[in-house]
C-alpha cells in the first residue's frame, strides 16, 4: 500500500513530499497542523463517528512523504451530479492549480456515479499530474489499466443509481394506487403536514386562497388580484412579497383546494440530471379524491376552472378573434356592440384641453371604418347601468319571479346522478385490480373508468353551473329585499354582483342581468 502510494505523481517543488487531499466521513474535524474538512457522499450514520475520522486522519499521517491538504464534505449531495457538489468542484479547482498531488477515495461510488463525470475528471485531473487511488477497486489513475478499470466500475456505480432510481419510482406508483398520498406542503398556500405527513389547513394562509377564488369569481383579473395581496403584504407560500399573475393562475388550477390530488404531474427524465418535466402522458397519473379536507367546496373550484376556461377562450365579433381577457373594471369584457359584436374598450380622450372617458368599439378602435357602431360616453354607460337596477328596485314583484326561478334551479340538481356515477366508478375500481392480469378485459374495464369520469366531470361543471345560477339568483334577491331605496352613485362591485353584459345599440343600451333579464335602457 504504501510503496504504491509513494509512487504516485511527484510535486514540481518538493519531490519528496507528496500532497493529497482524501474522501473521507463528511463532519468537520480540524487540528493545528492540518485542516481537515470532508467531502462524502456516503449516508451511513457508521461513517460518522469520531473515531472513524481519526482512523482516517491517522492513516494518511502514517503514510511516508505524504502532507494531507485537506479533507472536502459535501453533506447528503447525491453523487450522480456535480452541479450542487460544491466542496467537490472545489478540490477540483485545485487540483488544477497544482495544491494537491493525489487525491485518496474510499471508492468511486463516492467519487462519482456518473461514468461520464468520473472519466472526465479523472482525464483532466491526470493531464495535471494528479492521481486519485481509489482504495476500494485498488485503481490508482496514474497506472496504464486505470482508466480501463475505472470505466467498469463507474459504468457499475451508474447502473446501481439508476437501478435505485427505478425501484423507487416503483415503490411510489405502487403507493399511489393504493391511495396513500405524502405532498409537500411547502409548495403551494394553504396547507402545513401533521407528524403522519397528512395535509393540514394552515388557517391564515386559507383565508388567502379563499379570497383569490372569491376575487376571481367576481371578475378580477389575476394581475389585479396579485396587486392587491402585494398592497397587502401578503406573502407567498414560498415567504415573498411578489405575486404574479401566474401565482394567481396555479392556484386557481390546483385541485389539492377542493380536497383531491392528481398525482405525477412531473416526473424525472434522467437519475443523473434530476431533469423534471411536465407529464403529459409518458407516465401513470393518479387521481385521488377527497383526499385531505377542502379549503373551497367542489362548486366553487369547478366555476373557477369554467371561468378559467371562458377567460382563455374569449372571442369576440362576427370573425371570432381572440382578446385577452382585462378584468381592470367591472364593465370589462362586458361591453358589447351590437354592429359588429366586438367588445368595447375604455378609452381616455383629450380634446381642446378638456379630458374624457368615452367607450369605443375595438373593430372602431383598430380599424376605424370597418364598424360604425357608436361611441358611449362612460358617465352615459354608467347612468343606464344605475337606471336598469334602480328599475329592478322599484318592482317588487319581481321578487316572485325570482322565488319560481330559484325553485326551478334547485329541480334540476345532479347530486343523486353523481353518487350513482362514483358507486359505478368504485365497482369498476374493484374489477379492475382484479382482471390485471386478462389484458383484453383490463383494457376494457379501463375505456370504461375514462368514460365514466368524463361522465361524471360533465355532471359535476352542470351541477356546479346550477348552483352558481341559484346563488346568483338568490343573491339579487337578498340585495332586492335589503334595498328600498334607488341607488344614486355607480358601484363596480354592484355591478360586477348584478350585471351579465351591456349590449350598445343605436338608440339604446341593453342590460343584461345575472338573472337573465333583459332592460332596454334609451340612451
Amino acid at each position: 500500500m504504501r510503496e504504491d502510494i509513494n509512487a504516485l505523481g511527484s510535486s514540481a517543488q518538493d519531490a519528496n513530499v507528496k500532497r493529497c487531499t482524501h474522501f473521507a466521513p463528511r463532519v468537520v474535524y480540524a487540528k493545528v497542523t492540518i485542516k481537515v474538512i470532508t467531502i462524502e457522499v456516503q449516508k451511513s450514520p457508521s461513517f460518522c463517528c469520531k473515531n472513524s475520522r481519526e482512523r482516517d486522519s491517522i492513516w494518511m499521517l502514517l503514510i511516508n512523504s505524504i502532507y494531507l491538504v485537506d479533507i472536502y464534505a459535501d453533506e447528503g449531495i447525491s453523487g450522480t451530479n456535480m452541479k450542487n457538489r460544491r466542496e467537490f468542484n472545489r478540490m477540483i479547482e485545485e487540483c488544477k492549480a497544482r495544491y494537491i498531488d493525489l487525491v485518496i477515495t474510499k471508492s468511486i461510488s463516492r467519487f462519482a456515479r456518473n461514468t461520464l463525470d468520473c472519466l472526465q475528471y479523472a482525464r483532466e485531473l491526470k493531464a495535471k499530474q494528479v492521481a486519485i487511488y481509489f482504495e476500494k477497486e485498488n485503481i490508482n489513475t496514474m497506472d496504464a489499466k486505470g482508466e480501463v478499470l475505472i470505466t467498469i466500475m463507474a459504468s457499475l456505480a451508474q447502473q446501481e443509481s439508476e437501478s435505485m432510481s427505478q425501484n423507487i419510482k416503483l415503490g411510489l406508483q405502487y403507493r399511489y394506487q393504493q391511495g396513500q398520498v405524502k405532498l409537500n406542503a411547502t409548495k403551494f398556500l394553504g396547507y402545513d403536514t401533521d407528524s403522519n405527513g397528512k395535509l393540514i389547513i394552515n388557517n391564515e394562509q386559507a383565508k388567502v386562497v379563499k379570497r383569490i377564488f372569491k376575487e376571481y369569481l367576481e371578475g378580477k383579473g389575476t394581475g389585479i388580484i396579485a396587486r392587491g395581496l402585494m398592497a397587502d403584504k401578503i406573502p407567498t407560500a414560498t415567504g415573498l412579497l411578489k405575486w404574479t399573475g401566474d401565482d394567481i393562475n396555479r392556484i386557481i388550477k390546483n385541485e389539492k383546494y377542493m380536497g383531491d390530488a392528481l398525482l405525477q404531474k412531473t416526473y424525472t427524465v434522467d437519475c443523473l440530471t434530476k431533469q423534471r418535466v411536465a407529464n403529459n402522458g409518458t407516465v401513470p397519473q393518479y387521481y385521488i379524491e377527497d383526499n385531505h379536507e377542502p379549503i373551497v367546496s367542489k362548486e366553487i373550484f369547478h366555476l373557477a376552472q369554467q371561468e378559467q376556461a371562458r377567460r382563455s377562450n374569449l372571442y369576440s365579433g362576427k370573425h371570432k378573434k381572440k382578446r385577452l381577457f382585462q378584468g381592470k373594471y367591472a364593465l370589462s369584457g362586458k361591453v358589447v356592440c351590437d354592429v359588429c359584436g366586438e367588445i368595447f374598450r375604455r378609452i381616455k380622450w383629450n380634446s381642446r384641453g378638456s379630458a374624457s372617458v368615452v367607450w369605443r368599439c375595438v373593430t372602431r378602435v383598430e380599424h376605424h371604418d370597418k364598424c360604425n357602431g357608436r361611441t358611449v360616453k362612460e358617465e352615459l354607460l354608467h347612468d343606464a347601468i344605475i337606471e336598469a337596477i334602480n328599475s329592478l328596485i322599484d318592482d317588487q314583484e319581481y321578487l316572485e319571479i325570482l322565488e319560481k326561478n330559484i325553485q326551478e334551479v334547485l329541480d334540476k340538481e345532479y347530486d343523486e346522478t353523481v353518487e350513482e356515477a362514483d358507486y359505478r366508478l368504485h365497482s369498476l375500481q374493484k374489477e379492475f385490480y382484479q382482471t390485471a392480469n386478462n389484458k383484453e378485459d383490463y383494457e376494457k374495464i379501463a375505456e370504461e373508468i375514462y368514460a365514466l369520469r368524463d361522465k361524471k366531470q360533465e355532471l359535476l361543471i352542470a351541477n356546479a353551473t346550477n348552483k352558481d345560477k341559484r346563488k346568483r339568483l338568490v343573491d339579487i334577491k337578498s340585495f332586492l329585499k335589503v334595498q328600498h331605496m334607488e341607488i344614486k352613485e355607480y358601484d363596480e362591485s354592484l355591478v360586477t354582483r348584478l350585471v351579465d353584459e351591456v349590449r350598445v345599440k343605436d338608440a339604446s343600451l341593453d342590460v343584461k342581468l345575472k338573472t337573465g333579464q333583459i332592460i332596454s335602457i334609451e340612451k
